[in-house]
């Protein structure tokens, strides 16, 4: 097997990020879930957009923001994603390339617009989001290359792929030529409520083999298994054979499963909770990272616990500080 080029290859949504600062009422008013992702019709993402107050536009998606966080950490990152040739998409190409995130996806000349994602910031840095898909509907297998999934390590696949049919397509092909070539691939839960859409399917792709690594929250993992327990969802992943299970838990750390082991691993300190969007992303930037210089698993959740701790203190999903000069600070380079 040649060595692989890239380090992690994401895919998943290419979305840009509006967010503003809110409060319960809001949400209330506008009969919003707190702290759901839910999809909106254009219409309905013009009015969010015209309702909301001052907004910060930052370029986001969950596996986009993965893959930034792993080229800010210094290793080798590739994403695949689907934006249209209009000036939301040109920002988002133009804020990934310069994270030093290859992309090279095909651009859409018509169709859909980019893709939003309306977030809603409250108080106690709880995100409730309001997504258009839009140009991200139309990622297919053809977007999909034999090449780019041979010359990467891992290929890390967003559970919101899975609300797309063309996009479910280029998800299975990238994990099964992933196989082929002997690389490894790793899901992302995503959100519970995406769990709740296709709890039956993710659990199909564990059991079949397709997955190596399963990222989740605990929220998400016990909606995978219906279990009322964090410590029951966790049992039933340990069962799962041949998945590395990783399990964020807030403040309370993470917790990395296999079948012979549980390791609990503490969170990193903060100064001051800002915002909780790209949590996980950058979590999963830092574990993978670490899997990427054969650390131990150990060392792996506590640089994704130190990179996911850089990004709830300021508004945004995209680091705002050099990621691989705080591991070294932290004697995690």
């Amino acid at each position: 097997m040649t060595a692989p080029r890239h380090d992690v290859l994401a895919l998943g949504n290419a979305i840009v990020d509006v967010l503003a600062r809110t409060e319960d009422d809001f949400l209330l008013a506008h009969g919003l879930e707190k702290g759901a992702m839910r999809l909106i019709s254009e219409a309905e993402a013009e009015a969010i957009y015209k309702a909301m107050g001052p907004a910060h536009i930052i370029s986001g998606g969950s596996a986009a923001n993965t893959a930034v966080g792993i080229a800010s950490l210094g290793a080798r990152a590739a994403f695949i994603g689907k934006v249209k040739d209009d000036e939301v998409g040109r920002l988002f190409t133009h804020d990934i390339r310069a994270a030093k995130v290859d992309f090279n996806s095909p651009v859409a000349k018509d169709g859909p617009a980019t893709a939003r994602s309306f977030i809603l910031v409250t108080p106690d840095g709880e995100r409730t989001m309001n997504t258009y898909l839009g140009a991200c509907q139309n990622l297919s297998s053809d977007d999909v290359t034999e090449e780019a999934v041979a010359s990467s390590a891992i290929i890390y696949l967003e559970g919101y792929l899975w609300d797309p049919p063309a996009a479910k397509e280029a998800f299975r092909k990238a994990a099964e030529l992933a196989h082929k070539h002997g690389r490894k691939v790793a899901l992302t839960l995503s959100d519970s409520f995406c769990v709740d859409r296709w709890r039956d399917e993710f659990l199909d792709l564990m059991r079949s083999g397709m997955i190596d690594i399963l990222f989740a929250n605990e929220h998400e993992l016990r909606a995978l298994y219906v279990a009322p327990r964090t410590e029951d969802a966790l049992s039933a992943l340990r069962a799962e054979n041949g998945v590395l299970g990783v399990v964020t838990l807030s403040e309370k750390g993470s917790v990395v499963v296999t079948r012979d082991e549980t390791l609990t691993v503490p969170a990193f300190p903060i100064h001051e909770l800002i915002d909780t969007t790209g949590a996980g992303d950058l979590f999963a930037a830092g574990f993978m990272t670490g899997l990427a210089r054969n650390k131990s698993y150990r060392d792996c959740a506590r640089l994704g616990a130190l990179a996911a701790a850089e990004i709830i203190q300021h508004l945004g999903a995209r680091p705002e500080k050099d990621l691989a000069a705080l591991a070294a600070e932290n004697g995690l380079a």
